[in-house]
């Protein structure tokens, strides 16, 4: 396992790339500071015209109304495509249904269905509402009987942590597929070539949707390991090396973030991937840099947008 090393012909090609195109994670905020930060990274990473937007849902649906509350104003007062976050965790069917009318009503037409972790615990055992959907499939059968949404489903790249294996991984997706998922957006993940022969297996099995690998642009490491472990994504040698010895020099950390990001979009680019999904954490310049040298450019906004 070896880190990217070189940038590819998307990063060398001057203006936005013919297909390249990207779609960014936010998450609802907890505080009127949070809001106003979680604003500023939208307004700024607006003007390059994502495919869609996610907003994700907290353990357990613990942040359901910030959720709703999000979406809904990223539809009123931007130019973007929001899509929402749903989960099965904690909600009865008429619950969920509940939810998902309301979306529909309120003009959202893409849910990303997840299932979901327990309360206060990513990562633990999860067990399923007595009157609820037991899975993202059950759910996205759901979702699609309420209303044509377009669904965007969940995929790890390197093995479900309550997975069996990858055959079993692949064949829950095509599951999902069936039920009516539209498109996939994979776990973020570092060992490109591990994500390769993945992906050659779930092609080779007949899949055909849309599938936007995850990309985690973090300069943080002690924070990704916080956020991989419970999901069981494995984290390379050579990126904790990188790290080493800088807890202390957050600018160099940005910039071989950045780096590392931009590369790996490179190389999959050049394995003919076009589409790329940031988890942005809430904050835009990592992000807003890693599309440029991508080549993706802004967009003018229209004068009513812009002034929104």
């Amino acid at each position: 396992m070896s880190p990217p090393t070189a940038l590819g012909p998307v990063a060398r090609a001057g203006g936005r790339s013919d297909g390249v195109s990207v779609s960014f994670e936010f998450s609802p905020p907890k505080t009127p500071e949070a809001e106003e930060s979680l604003w500023a990274c939208i307004r700024r990473l607006e003007p390059l015209n994502p495919t869609f937007v996610s907003v994700t849902y907290g353990a357990g649906g613990s942040t359901r109304e910030r959720t709703h509350r999000t979406v809904k104003r990223m539809l009123d007062e931007t130019t973007l495509k929001p899509a929402a976050h749903l989960t099965c965790v904690g909600a009865s069917r008429e619950e969920v249904d509940e939810v998902v009318r309301d979306y529909w009503e309120s003009g959202i037409r893409h849910i990303v269905a997840l299932r979901g972790d327990p309360p206060g615990s990513i990562g633990g055992a999860y067990v399923p509402h007595a009157d609820g959907y037991a899975n993202a499939t059950e759910l996205t059968r759901g979702i699609r009987a309420v209303a044509p949404f377009e669904v965007s489903v969940g995929l790890y790249p390197q093995v479900h942590p309550e997975s069996p294996g990858i055959d079993h991984d692949i064949d829950v997706l095509k599951a999902k597929i069936d039920a009516g998922a539209t498109r996939a957006i994979t776990q973020f993940f570092f060992d490109i070539d591990t994500f390769l022969r993945f992906m050659e297996r779930v092609r080779k099995a007949g899949v055909t949707i849309p599938i936007s690998p995850g990309i985690m642009p973090v300069s943080n490491f002690k924070g990704l390991q916080r956020m991989a472990d419970p999901c069981g994504i494995p984290l390379p040698a050579w990126l904790g090396n990188l790290f080493e010895g800088l807890d202390n020099d957050a600018e160099t950390r940005r910039l071989i973030a950045c780096s590392i990001a931009a590369e790996t979009c490179a190389r999959l680019a050049e394995e003919g991937f076009s589409d790329f999904h940031f988890y942005t954490l809430n904050r835009a310049d990592l992000v807003y840099a890693i599309c440029r040298v991508l080549g993706v450019r802004e967009v003018p906004l229209a004068p009513k947008e812009a002034a929104g």
